[in-house]
């Protein structure tokens, strides 16, 4: 058992506290990396997520591009990015993107995409491409990858990750009592798997998780030691917000105190980087994950 604080009192879960509160988009540097996005008609998960930290990432300049459409093959309990049976992948976007990236002048990239469970390959070979346009393109650009569930087709993650990124992540998003609730489709150990293999593939690996959702700060610790185990160098742990009426609850405003609780105890362990508030997500900050 650890010694984490303890907050004598719960925020009400109708409202947001002060903590969480972040400045609306605005700026020049905002509107032009929306311009871009709208004229090379790229999907972000800035968008597609609701991200809270749109603003600051866009103002600026770095935007986190998401592949292979804006339709999701799955229907993660947590998640705002759409579900349903996704249209055909367009084979330019890997070249729509490079090429944004240039223009943008990005130093490092972020790129996400939907789960495409429906393809055989996952979407893997527009993976594999996209990562390579971007290094033709930009040759000093670093690159992490946010790569979804392969549901265990190792030879499609070997060729998602083989494109030349540096960092390659892949979200945990709860601890294991949870995942039938948040990650009906997903399964903890599978993925724990896929952070396994990345890493012995040669990768710096990172994954995230989001708590405020049920879980206790035992099972918290549990999923960090889960994912030391299995060689994770970089870890992001941030607030879940609720997307929408038809999403979780949130079921607790996790204070930041207990944030820095988690930072502290994830260092001890032994990864290289932990990056854990209120307002992290996967990509927030990810220049400093290198």
């Amino acid at each position: 058992m650890i010694d984490l604080p303890v907050v004598s009192k719960k925020e009400p879960r109708t409202k947001k506290p002060d903590w969480l509160r972040v400045k609306l988009p605005t700026g020049p540097d905002y509107k032009r990396v929306r311009n871009l996005v709208d004229t090379y008609n790229l999907h972000t998960i800035c968008q597609s997520g609701n991200c809270p930290n749109m603003g600051e990432c866009w103002g600026a300049g770095t935007a986190t591009f998401m592949i292979l459409g804006d339709v999701c093959t799955r229907s993660c309990s947590f998640c705002a990015v759409k579900t349903g049976r996704p249209p055909e992948y367009d084979e330019d976007e890997p070249r729509r993107v490079a090429e944004a990236i240039r223009l943008m002048e990005v130093k490092h990239a972020v790129i996400t995409s939907v789960n495409r469970d429906e393809l055989k390959d996952r979407g893997a070979e527009i993976w594999y491409q996209t990562v390579v346009n971007v290094k033709k393109e930009s040759p000093s650009t670093t690159i992490e990858t946010l790569i979804p569930d392969v549901r265990a087709n190792w030879e499609a993650l070997e060729r998602m990750i083989s494109g030349g990124q540096e960092v390659v992540s892949h979200n945990m998003e709860t601890v294991r009592a949870l995942y039938r609730k948040v990650r009906p489709q997903a399964k903890y150990d599978r993925s724990l798997e896929e952070l396994k293999r990345i890493k012995d593939f040669g990768k710096r690996t990172k994954t995230g998780f989001m708590v405020g959702l049920g879980e206790t700060k035992d099972q918290v610790i549990e999923t960090l030691s889960d994912l030391r185990e299995v060689g994770v160098d970089v870890v992001t742990i941030g607030q879940y917000l609720q997307p929408t009426k038809n999403h979780l609850n949130v079921e607790e405003f996790v204070h930041p105190d207990v944030f820095e609780a988690y930072r502290i105890e994830g260092e001890k362990m032994g990864f290289d980087f932990v990056e854990s508030g209120p307002l992290v997500r996967s990509s927030y900050h990810a220049e400093r994950h290198l």
